[in-house]
């Protein structure tokens, strides 16, 4: 008889940097998002410790992050247009990632806080991409 083991909540910045590390070799080989990355030439060894602090500052309230996410994906969506179908893999695969490793609240909450920022994302570079602003 084989265990499932105790998937255990997200509760320090080590556990954030392994759900990043974990995202990020999934989706850079994924056949709908892992071309943008590409196009963008996206610096994994760069990106990896922003997104720690990002979500460390989202989840542990522990304020490392310092920039604005929504600036650079409108800009980025300027060079490698971004798609709807780009933000429901991303949340895909986030969300799968997550189920994979961990369960707790925690966990409940960095899919959820994923799902609203890719909608407001999506929003607002929609509203920067069109002609009138708005």
């Amino acid at each position: 008889m084989t265990t499932t083991p105790i998937k255990r909540d997200i509760k320090d910045q080590e556990d954030i940097r392994f759900l990043v590390i974990e995202f990020y070799n999934k989706a850079l080989t994924d056949e709908v998002i892992g071309p943008v990355f590409k196009a963008a030439n996206f610096a994994l060894e760069a990106h990896i410790p922003v997104m720690v602090t990002f979500w460390e500052t989202i989840l542990l309230d522990v304020v490392t992050y310092k920039g604005n996410p929504m600036l650079k994906h409108i800009a980025l969506n300027k060079e490698v247009p971004l798609h709807g179908a780009h933000f429901d893999r991303w949340m895909k695969i986030w969300e799968e990632t997550i189920k994979t490793n961990f369960e707790g609240p925690v966990a409940d909450q960095a899919i959820s806080r994923a799902s609203s920022i890719g909608q407001l994302m999506q929003y607002k570079i929609k509203q920067a991409s069109s002609p009138t602003g708005l």
